[in-house]
């Protein structure tokens, strides 16, 4: 594997992490604000993204590569909705998405198979992970500031 290559998987793995770190931040935000099934629901995405990460850490190890620690920033921590929660992760999710496929791309161009295959799982899961928020932003849309119908979204997202 090329160092450039290898510097952008790291890079990868560090950006899984940081997923992680800014879903627990939107958790919180959620938590503070009562809706504990919201919280629940971001607390597992944030566990997604670590197993996300993690798969990176080995795919590395794997390659005898070698994972390097990145300084990660602080998250947003406030918000002004749940809806702008929601669509912050979709933003996210997109920003990860992309990543993916400049990952893939320069994978292909390297003629490194065994990247090529191992990314290919990731491009399934982004389109599940931005349909899931999409979703979840269609429902937060039509039930807009009604308690009750914000309360059944929670519940919802509590069941996870």
């Amino acid at each position: 594997m090329s160092e450039k290559l290898l510097n952008a998987l790291n890079d990868q793995y560090n950006f899984e992490m940081l997923s992680g770190y800014y879903y627990l931040a939107m958790a919180s935000y959620c938590e503070s604000e009562n809706m504990k099934g919201m919280a629940h629901f971001l607390v597992e995405q944030a566990k997604e993204e670590y197993e996300h990460a993690m798969k990176f850490y080995d795919f590395i190890n794997d390659m005898d590569g070698r994972v390097k620690m990145q300084a990660i920033p602080e998250p947003k921590n406030d918000y002004s909705s749940f809806l702008e929660v929601f669509e912050t992760a979709l933003e996210h999710e997109k920003k990860v998405t992309g990543r993916i496929y400049d990952l893939l791309k320069l994978a292909e161009e390297e003629k490194s198979y065994p990247t090529v295959q191992f990314l290919q799982w990731f491009v399934s899961e982004q389109l599940e992970e931005e349909n899931s928020m999409k979703d979840i932003i269609f429902k937060l849309e039509g039930v807009q500031k009604h308690f009750h119908g914000l309360m059944m979204v929670d519940r919802e997202l509590g069941s996870r």
